[in-house]
């Protein structure tokens, strides 16, 4: 079995899928609360 050394894998994929992941869920989560408000200010 290989030595594996903490820290030599290279991650930019990851760390740039992972900034895509959370900017996406950030703009569904502001797009829902905008849709929650206008849907309850509507429905009075």
């Amino acid at each position: 079995m290989a030595d594996h050394e903490h820290g030599s894998m290279n991650i930019e994929v990851q760390e740039k899928t992972f900034e895509g992941f959370i900017k996406w869920s950030t703009w569904v989560a502001v797009a829902s609360v905008v849709i929650l408000l206008f849907a309850a200010l509507v429905n009075g």
